[in-house]
């Protein structure tokens, strides 16, 4: 029962019975999607020849998920609402599905999967089969925003998507199993950040139907006292809708929503007059079915419906066993399909009666296709924030600080438009990004004290200490539209590997789509990384990510790694700019030496990897030994090495390469940022010694470059998983990053050396000595080190 009285029924009887229309026509759909090959509308009697050879999909979750989508189109009409759903049940789709067919919006994109018997056919087969769709709320789903299968997201994804959409209304059916993992868990915080005089509303729907695959749902089985004051402790109003009976399920929905809603309006309203004086409680529903509703009691003698052997396919052995044939025709003419399509298969006036029109409808509505209301971001000039560079070397910058600049006059620039956030776990100053709060506090709606600082109700940066909900709520927002950056510790992005696995997934596939206009790219500033961990140490270090992300899609994923500030606002301004890809950029927030001009700068990203001239002795010939290098650390260890070449072996020609695009080192069939064959030989050289300090792992390099023509040739160095709270030139030296190091690999390597430059080795090695007994008493680096500067 919900919290609202039933003396009054919310729904007249025309009313229900369009309703039940409705929501018995999608249960026939989803079950004929997941059994049916043809004789859609059994017009004659089933036949094993009309059901798929293979049956595949998920049953159990789609009643309850018809019922929440045929009750939101009965309010979106009524109350002219735009509206949003975002499906979390891991196994909808052919819930969502039935629900866009049914509207008309799935055959408006799908032409040949039209409004009738013909249509309805192509709907059944096309379902998890051969050159079909997923059995996912996949992104050829119209309406949707979030993959079904990445369970644990939905509530965050739904967040996003309200936060900076005041007349937005988002619905989130939250799975019960899906209730049960840390990222949802933590998500449920998430109404504590949402403005309700600039923020759309979340009504979040927790669906209990009692099971996941095998075994019970926690939720679904706490006493119902408990699982009130656990939603309520979260800062929710909980109205429960709970039963079997159909006709009163129906009644006490329509009434929890209508209740709900109304709420929202008055919170809301409060807060955009001025009269909202506590923190909002904002409603949310607990929607308590039978799992697999309205499918087979039993099968072969064992319950099936409201147990766990529903979840997927109720009745296996269709096409085998004759009584499990004949059990799918009964169920499937409960539904009583002649009353709900017409003599050519299109839908009855009474199922369509509740259903909203144009882009109010759920499948067509604008944000979740977000590429259609993007706008392009202000961008100031980066002449603005570019520190000057006479010489390479000879000044410092924090490179995120600067950036810090260049965000603080993004946030400035959108706070009309309000469509740019800034996201990240509890960092934003401590990556040195802090001058964003000039522009824009943090938000928070809780009480505030005393010695807090820069919490804004109306902020636009958000700060959880929750790399989930980061993640969930950058995508869901720039999924409907906007922009946005998520900075990140290097080592603890890893925790939402998984995530972004899935929105690499959705824009690769979104990019076949010619429907889904293209969005902003997700933006990662990865910083406070593996080579300065002055305060934590062995447990911040780990620069893997970039390995994670360059496994995926060469279409959507980019990898820049900047060697100084100006560098990094180059960059950063092609990442806000830039559209469907995910674009990783690590960067230093410690003060480091400006190598490069602006304009030198955006030439270099340009080309994604060049030679730097002034720092190699190649006096117009051939190199006798490259140094290359990708990252800030690395940079300068490169050239710190390529000083003492010049300084102890003049008669060397060196070449230094710096990369700031991962990618371009791939070949150019394999990335379209990649270089040719012709292009690598030239900056590398086909067969001279290439000694590589890397940012990373090394063997990611090795696996970038592999079919290379001097693959032979190329040393790489990185970090190998050696760490600990110690002095930065230590870490370096600690996984033979070091310039010393580097200087001994080019003796090593290039032929002729390792005799005559003998002595020049030894004081390098003697010098790596020295270093390690000056740390441990003096707890500081070398001086020299310290006080070094490119004399080049």
């Amino acid at each position: 029962m919900t919290t609202a009285a039933r003396s009054t029924p919310a729904l007249n009887d025309d009313e229900l019975r369009d309703l039940d229309a409705h929501w018995r026509a999608a249960n026939f759909l989803a079950a004929g999607q997941i059994y049916l090959k043809s004789n859609a509308l059994l017009r004659e009697p089933l036949d094993a020849e009309h059901i798929k050879p293979r049956l595949l999909g998920h049953w159990g979750t789609s009643p309850g998920l018809n019922l929440v989508y045929t009750h939101l189109n009965r309010v979106i009409k009524q109350r002219d609402l735009d509206a949003l759903c975002v499906w979390g049940p891991g196994h909808g789709g052919p819930a969502v599905l039935a629900g866009a067919w049914l509207e008309g919006s799935y055959s408006e994109i799908y032409p040949d999967v039209s409004r009738d018997e013909t249509g309805m056919t192509r709907l059944f087969k096309q379902f998890s089969f051969p050159g079909g769709v997923p059995s996912h709320v996949a992104p050829e789903v119209p309406g949707s925003i979030h993959e079904g299968g990445e369970l644990g997201y939905s509530l965050a994804h739904a967040y996003g998507a309200a936060f900076d959409h005041p007349n937005l209304i988002v619905a989130c059916v939250v799975g019960d199993g899906e209730a049960e993992t840390g990222p949802l868990a933590a998500s449920w915080h998430s109404g504590r950040f949402i403005d309700p005089v600039h923020d759309g509303a979340v009504l979040p729907i927790l669906h209990l139907n009692g099971y996941k695959i095998a075994n019970p749902a926690v939720l679904a089985r706490l006493p119902h006292d408990e699982l009130d004051s656990l939603l309520r402790g979260y800062g929710h109003v909980p109205l429960f809708v709970e039963g079997d009976d159909p006709a009163q399920v129906h009644q006490d929905l329509a009434r929890a929503l209508d209740e709900a809603l109304d709420l929202v309006i008055d919170h809301q309203r409060a807060a955009r007059t001025g009269e909202a004086a506590t923190p909002v409680r904002w409603p949310m529903i607990v929607l308590r079915t039978p799992k697999g509703w309205t499918g087979p009691d039993e099968v072969d003698g064992l319950p099936v419906e409201n147990t766990w052997r529903a979840h997927q396919v109720p009745l296996p052995e269709v096409r085998e066993n004759p009584e499990h044939l004949a059990q799918l025709e009964r169920w499937l003419r409960s539904y009583r399909p002649d009353e709900l399509f017409d003599g050519e298969g299109r839908p009855s006036e009474q199922v369509l009666a509740c259903v909203p029109e144009g882009t109010k409808r759920l499948g067509s509505t604008p944000y979740a296709n977000g590429g259609l209301l993007l706008r392009a971001l202000p961008l100031a000039s980066l002449d603005e924030f570019a520190v000057p560079v006479e010489k390479p070397g000879t000044t410092l910058h924090a490179p995120t600080q600067v950036l810090g600049d260049l965000l603080a006059r993004l946030m400035a620039d959108t706070s009309q438009d309000r469509n740019f956030r800034l996201v990240g776990p509890d960092e934003t100053a401590s990556n040195r990004l802090q001058a964003v709060y000039e522009a824009s506090g943090k938000a928070w709606q809780e009480r505030t004290l005393p010695v807090d600082e820069n919490l804004d109700p109306h902020g636009r940066v958000m700060e959880v200490l929750s790399e989930h909900m980061c993640q969930g709520w950058l995508e869901g927002y720039l999924l409907t539209g906007r922009h946005g950056m998520f900075s990140c510790y290097e080592a603890f992005v890893h925790i939402v590997d998984s995530m972004v696995n899935q929105h690499i997934k959705w824009l690769r596939t979104t990019q076949d789509l010619s429907w889904r206009a293209p969005i902003a790219s997700l933006n990662y500033l990865l910083t406070s990384h593996v080579w300065r961990q002055d305060h934590n140490g062995f447990s911040h270090q780990d620069p893997g990510f970039i390995d994670h992300v360059l496994n995926k899609s060469p279409h959507t994923v980019r990898v820049f790694l900047p060697p100084d500030t100006n560098t990094l606002l180059a960059v950063a301004d092609h990442a806000l700019r830039s559209r469907d890809r995910v674009n990783v950029i690590v960067a230093g927030k410690n003060p480091g030496f400006d190598w490069l001009s602006l304009d030198q700068a955006r030439a270099h990203c340009a080309r994604g990897a060049g030679v730097w001239e002034w720092a190699g002795t190649e006096r117009g010939g051939e190199p006798d030994v490259v140094l290359a290098c990708a990252g800030d650390v690395p940079t300068q260890e490169i050239l710190a090495a390529a000083q003492l070449l010049r300084q102890h072996l003049p008669q060397l020609a060196v070449r230094v390469v710096n990369v700031v695009d991962v990618t371009t080192l791939m070949p150019a069939g394999e990335h379209p940022h990649g270089m040719s064959e012709a292009e690598y030989d030239g900056l590398f050289t086909r067969d001279k010694p290439v000694i590589f300090g890397y940012h990373g792992y090394p063997w990611l390099i090795h696996r970038l470059a592999y079919r290379r023509t001097g693959h032979a040739n190329l040393h790489v160095r990185g970090y190998k998983e050696s760490g600990t709270t110690t002095t930065p030139f230590d870490m370096v030296v600690r996984n033979d990053l070091d310039r010393y190091r580097l200087v001994m690999d080019v003796i090593d390597r290039v032929p002729g050396l390792a005799v005559s430059a003998a002595p020049v080795r030894q004081r390098m090695a003697d010098a790596r000595t020295r270093h390690h007994d000056w740390i441990r008493e003096h707890g500081t680096d070398l001086q020299e080190v310290v006080d070094w500067q490119w004399t080049g």
